[in-house]
């Protein structure tokens, strides 16, 4: 695959996974590829290949002979998400907090900051911003295969923060706990930050179960 192509469909894949997040591409139906390859003025094959990526990043599911469907989201792979999450970020982002340069402490700053804007001017790309923020947190450890395991999750956790932030409200919570977290990563405190990250998980969980229970 030529460059060209290659970086035209890492494009088509960041916008699909937007839609697919912010709940613009429907579940129920297939994705018509002729007609969102028209919409996206591309041709069908970059399209198929951020296709075939999205699903194997778990946002996209393969029928044979009816093409691709968005994955229904579900409370049994929320709580498995979060559980696997809190199995390995909390100590992965408190060692990261006694490792990390003051170049990284800043970066986590502006990830934060980033993350606040896109809450009040671009409300779909905040589950990417959170993720951007909370690996802020964990690179600096520099364990690459935790880093990349806590991403992965993060990506496939995204469509779930955007649900979780749908009450009101929720925005100004997460937002004074992500500064006591960062506060006490900052800082390195690793305990406080571990504990402060396993609470801000938890309770990202607890809501969930209770919008998920269909």
């Amino acid at each position: 695959m030529s460059i060209v192509v290659r970086n035209l469909s890492e494009q088509i894949f960041n916008i699909v996974r937007e839609q697919i997040v912010s709940g613009k591409l429907p579940v129920e139906r297939p994705i018509r590829q002729d007609a969102m390859a028209n919409e996206l003025g591309v041709s069908k094959i970059p399209l198929r290949e951020a296709l075939a990526r999205l699903e194997q990043e778990g946002l996209l599911v393969s029928q044979a002979n009816r093409g691709f469907f968005v994955r229904q989201m579900s409370a049994s792979e929320a709580e498995e998400i979060f559980a696997l999450r809190l199995a390995i970020e909390p100590q992965a982002l408190a060692a990261a907090a006694m490792d990390a340069s003051e170049e990284e402490q800043q970066d986590a700053r502006d990830a934060l900051a980033a993350l606040d804007l896109a809450a009040v001017d671009h409300l779909d790309d905040v589950a990417a911003r959170n993720r951007d923020f909370h690996m802020a947190l964990v690179r600096p450890g520099r364990r690459l295969l935790t880093t990349q395991l806590i991403e992965r999750l993060h990506v496939m956790s995204e469509r779930y923060v955007h649900k979780h932030l749908e009450p009101a409200g929720r925005e100004h919570r997460a937002h004074l706990e992500h500064q006591v977290l960062l506060e006490a990563w900052t800082t390195r405190d690793a305990e406080r930050a571990k504990r402060l990250a396993a609470e801000h998980i938890n309770g990202t969980l607890s809501d969930l179960r209770r919008q998920l229970s269909w």
